[in-house]
């Protein structure tokens, strides 16, 4: 097992630690990133819910994605930021926020999903493998 994965929201409200590693890391440029990040896509890690252990009360809101299922959102309610995300297709699985982490160098993308949705000045490494929507993720290590 690798070291504990370490996170929160920017004024501390809300902590997480996770343990395992992450079945994905991706940059999403759906609709829905675009909008809650205020630029061209958001950053994330997703993990086996069983290994998370979140302090703090969150407060959440629900949209629908851009494949029809819904999911739901969490931020701080104090600070306001975003800092994990959860699936009705997947309820197994929570993705973080990467900038959410103590060390966000953790961060290794693998993927950019929802290429489709992509703008020309949202430059992502363009070595990343590219999907139109969003592939299924495999919910073991």
């Amino acid at each position: 097992m690798s070291d504990v994965y370490t996170g929160g929201c920017a004024c501390g409200a809300i902590r997480y630690e996770i343990s395992g590693e992450p079945l994905f890391q991706n940059h999403c440029q759906c609709l829905d990133c675009q909008r809650k990040s205020g630029t061209g896509h958001g950053s994330y890690l997703t993990f086996l819910r069983s290994g998370v252990e979140l302090q703090g009360e969150a407060t959440h809101w629900d949209i629908v994605a851009d494949s029809g299922n819904p999911k739901t959102r969490a931020f701080c309610p104090v600070c306001g930021s975003p800092v994990y995300v959860t699936f009705s297709a997947m309820p197994e699985n929570i993705a973080v926020h990467a900038a959410s982490l103590d060390d966000p160098t953790r961060f290794k993308p693998q993927a950019v999903t929802y290429g489709m949705r992509g703008h020309a000045w949202d430059l992502i490494d363009p070595a990343l493998v590219k999907f139109d929507k969003m592939p299924v993720i495999a919910s073991t290590v």
